[in-house]
């Protein structure tokens, strides 16, 4: 049975949902802030993972260069990747979408370093996480090799199979955070209601537009 995320985990979600507002340190200037020394943010700004608390931190250009190497932050901080690629033909279908225990079309896969692939689904209640069997993520890579390449803890296999649409892509964590942060604000009801599903067909236009 999938579990809700954490309280850190949702509150990172809102934070990458966030692209401007009040400071994270509550100066009352209103500028965002860098989570790490509260320097005031550029508007595009890149993203930490807290490991251990398993939550995005907003990082200033300074903390970003900073941990911009996979040994800078040991286990603590983690510099989310930019970037998102569509993988075309990836050759996932509905049989081996089923071995995966995966119950809804819209869903993120991240490989972790000290532990199993796990997968999140977007819901209401914020990001639902379960655990994917092992075979049947190892037939995921033989299908699609590219998912190999997912960069542990910070990179995403996000897949969409909602309402008839079949796209896979390898994605920085923090935009499956937004979408997470999306779903959650918009759901209506207990369908979720055409307005969240607009904002995820949105959602993917702009990945596209990124590709």
């Amino acid at each position: 049975m999938p579990a809700p995320a954490s309280d850190s985990r949702l509150r990172g979600l809102a934070r990458a949902a966030r692209t401007t507002g009040a400071s994270s340190r509550g100066v009352g200037d209103g500028r965002e802030r860098c989570d790490l020394c509260a320097e005031p943010l550029a508007p595009e700004h890149r993203h930490l993972l807290d490991v251990p608390a398993d939550a995005i931190n907003c990082a200033c250009r300074a903390c970003a260069l900073l941990f911009d190497r996979q040994s800078a932050g040991g286990r603590h901080y983690r510099l989310i990747p930019t970037g998102a690629r569509r993988l075309d033909d990836c050759g996932i279908d509905d049989l081996l979408w089923v071995s995966l225990g995966v119950p809804v079309d819209l869903a993120f896969f991240v490989r972790h370093a000290d532990g199993p692939v796990t997968a999140g689904y977007p819901s209401p209640l914020g990001a639902l996480r379960s655990t994917v069997d092992p075979q049947a993520w190892q037939e995921m890579t033989r299908t699609a090799p590219a998912i190999a390449e997912l960069e542990e803890d910070v990179q995403a296999l996000l897949v969409n199979r909602s309402r008839g649409a079949q796209e896979h892509w390898l994605v920085p964590l923090d935009d499956c955070y937004r979408l997470v942060a999306l779903v959650r604000t918009h759901w209506k009801g207990l369908g979720g209601g055409s307005e969240v599903w607009d904002q995820v067909e949105r959602f993917f236009a702009e990945l596209s537009a990124r590709d």
